[in-house]
């Protein structure tokens, strides 16, 4: 029965010891997305990652703070999650790198593991500069281009010839010829934004009705 007791049994919180550690997580997780924001290379919207990582890191730091008092809370907190589902896809791997990140800033600070939390958190931050550095990021003009228009006379050499004229390169990769039109896939290499907004106006006008695309190398599956 005694030990029934100890269990319900709480810890003094002491809220200065919160109040630092609340603090500490909104600048370590502000610098990881600031960090995110700038050297990230999702192709996703990092800005509207990186605004809820603060927040993530203050309610972590709370439930630690909080359920470490008392062993029965603990365990009345994996009952409660065990019962929580997610249900937005995370799209890219490096949005977990930085979504673990935050957890481990919540989790340190939450267990008043201070310095050890600030220093893994530099250290991590700095290697992930570090690499960087080391591997610089491709050309963003490097993409994929898919055209589906209807039959006609030499559409194709039409094609070729526009691509020609508005890129710097433009390999064939797959050419479809279907019932309803043909089908072409290139990997070009636009030598500008500018050249690549010219390349999408004359599409426009010499094949009125068509479909087309462009899609960046670095999320594409071969290449």
């Amino acid at each position: 029965m005694e030990e029934l007791f100890n269990l319900a049994t709480f810890s003094p919180l002491s809220l200065t010891n919160l109040a630092i550690n609340l603090l500490l997580s909104i600048v370590l997780a502000s610098s990881v997305s600031w960090f995110y924001i700038n050297y990230g290379r999702s192709l996703t919207n990092r800005a509207k990652l990186a605004r809820i990582l603060p927040v993530l890191a203050l309610v972590i730091v709370l439930i630690i703070s909080i359920v470490k008092s008392s062993l029965a809370l603990s365990l009345g907190l994996v009952g409660a999650l065990s019962i929580v589902r997610f249900r937005t896809a995370i799209k890219e791997p490096e949005e977990l790198v930085y979504l673990f990140l935050t957890i481990a800033i919540g989790l340190g600070l939450g267990a008043d593991q201070r310095w050890a939390t600030v220093l893994a958190i530099a250290i991590i931050l700095g290697f992930l500069f570090a690499q960087t550095l080391l591997s610089p990021r491709s050309a963003k003009n490097n993409l994929y281009f898919n055209i589906a228009t209807a039959d006609g006379d030499n559409v194709f050499n039409s094609i070729n010839q526009l691509l020609q004229a508005h890129t710097a390169s433009a390999d064939l990769r797959r050419l479809d010829q279907t019932a309803d039109g043909v089908q072409a896939t290139y990997l070009i290499n636009s030598p500008s934004n500018e050249s690549l907004a010219a390349l999408m106006e004359q599409l426009k006008s010499d094949f009125p009705g068509s479909e087309f695309s462009f899609i960046e190398q670095d999320n594409s599956l071969g290449g």
